[in-house]
């Protein structure tokens, strides 16, 4: 009945979001509060803008990621005074590749936590964009290693807990994998690969020239469920086919 067929849509669903070809959930935002529609086309401010044709997230949440405290995550970037431009931009992209990117299903975790239900985990970050990212944020401050907890949050946004002091960026991470690695509590795993190898995910790239993330993603896709990256396509085929016939 229809209770069946949308238990085995549900099944299906999870299957190809494991396999890493279904990356966006219909209906799903990695804000909890956002809707969506599954890997749509969007109108884009310019750092989010690489994923324009081909994105989790909606219009509202990309311009929502440009905002100094975005009701996103209610995050102050400039807790410790202001944040220098050139550091900003690599959390705004931070912030539209999480909430954008369609390539990021291998590595996305469930977790019971009151504020979201799912986490990415480990993503192999191209060892350039860290190494930028952390040359680009030396002369800004802040006053913690960890970003995902120990804030004060009495004010509706982030400021740093008593006893925290305000230091240069090198003082909490002293060197690029630090911060990439243990800024987000492992959200992000600096990569040995360079860009443009298709084995680490870029932060940067331009959507002209294409999206280099998509092979990545379906390289790590294939890794993690064992297969070769032919070998999953038959059955994969046979339950697109099987998904068609059911929503008919």
């Amino acid at each position: 009945g229809t209770h069946h067929h949308i238990q085995l849509i549900f099944c299906l669903f999870v299957f190809l979001v494991e396999m890493g070809v279904l990356l966006c959930w219909p209906g799903w935002s990695r804000t909890p509060h956002l809707m969506i529609r599954p890997s749509c086309p969007v109108s884009s401010p310019i750092q989010c803008r690489p994923w324009k044709k081909n994105a989790c997230c909606s219009t509202n949440t990309s311009q929502e990621a440009h905002k100094d405290v975005s009701y996103l995550y209610r995050f102050n970037w400039n807790h410790c005074g202001e944040m220098a431009p050139a550091c900003k931009r690599h959390f705004i992209q931070d912030t539209c590749l999480y909430e954008c990117s369609p390539n990021l299903g291998p590595w996305i975790q469930q977790v019971d936590q009151s504020w979201r239900k799912e986490r990415v985990l480990n993503v192999p970050l191209c060892k350039e964009d860290c190494e930028q990212w952390w040359e680009d944020c030396r002369t800004s401050y802040t006053c913690k290693s960890n970003w995902h907890k120990g804030w004060n949050w009495t004010s509706g946004f982030n400021k740093c807990p008593v006893g925290a002091a305000c230091q240069p960026f090198h003082f909490y991470f002293p060197t690029p994998t630090v911060l990439c690695n243990e800024i987000w509590t492992y959200s992000y795993k600096v990569s040995n690969y360079s860009r443009g190898s298709g084995r680490c995910i870029q932060m940067w790239f331009d959507p002209a020239q294409g999206n280099p993330n998509e092979e990545v993603a379906r390289f790590y896709a294939a890794a993690m469920s064992g297969t070769g990256p032919w070998a999953a396509w038959p059955l994969l085929l046979s339950l697109a086919l099987m998904l068609l016939w059911l929503l008919s």
